[in-house]
């Protein structure tokens, strides 16, 4: 008889009918803890809908500081005379509007 190099692989050829058996033991067992989906997908659910109203605070609020910050950029830019003023500006002023409307279309959206 060959000798095995892996003690797992002669356990399997010796034992084929035992290790079945305890393989489809173990199935089986495993299958009688499985729960039901819903419960846990009803929690997640309501846990994510819990910190959408503190992510859309955050969200005005980050949208409060980069709106701060974008004033002082387009004040330095306008005192300094530099000709792309108005571009910094509109980007400023899109990126603040962006960040309001997302808020609220999610507040809207997922019904919070």
């Amino acid at each position: 008889m060959k000798k095995c190099s892996w003690k797992l692989k002669c356990f399997w050829k010796k034992n084929k009918v035992q290790a079945t058996a305890i393989l489809l033991l173990l199935l089986i067992n495993g299958t009688g803890y499985a729960q039901d989906g819903v419960a846990g997908i009803n929690e997640a659910n309501q846990k994510v809908r819990s910190y959408f109203d503190a992510g859309t605070e955050l969200m005005y609020a980050v949208g409060a500081i980069l709106g701060l910050i974008g004033a002082v950029k387009v004040y330095q830019k306008w005192n300094a005379g530099d000709p792309d003023t108005g571009k910094v500006a509109a980007a400023w002023f899109g990126s603040c509007v962006f960040l309001v409307v997302v808020a609220t279309v999610i507040k809207s959206f997922f019904g919070v």
